[in-house]
């Protein structure tokens, strides 16, 4: 492949993720959102994360597991429970981490 094309395919890729995340940043710098806008926003993080977690925690083998077997599925209660009263990122990973290490030396898994 001849480097010009690799080169503005890179700057083609670099355009296609950088605009949409800058162009909010400079339509919005200048104007004050309302407060329940802002109220929303605090949310997004938090849907995207479960959004993306969840699957991991219940699909097994192609299909949804909630059995006693699946470890990270029961140990995702005591997390988020910790992460909701403490609000630490680092305490809930800690006894996520701790739960499933645990269980594992426990249960021989």
């Amino acid at each position: 492949m001849e480097q010009t094309h690799i080169f503005l395919t890179i700057l083609g890729m670099l355009l296609v993720t950088y605009l949409p995340r800058v162009t909010p940043i400079l339509v919005l710098s200048s104007k004050s959102l309302p407060p329940v806008v802002v109220a929303w926003l605090r949310y997004v993080p938090v849907a995207v994360l479960a959004a993306m977690l969840l699957p991991s925690l219940i699909v097994q083998e192609r299909g949804v597991h909630f059995g006693l077997d699946n470890l990270f599925f029961w140990a995702a209660f005591p997390t988020l429970f910790v992460a909701w009263k403490t609000r630490s990122f680092f305490g809930a990973v800690l006894v996520g981490m701790g739960i499933v290490v645990a269980a594992r030396y426990l249960l021989g898994g």
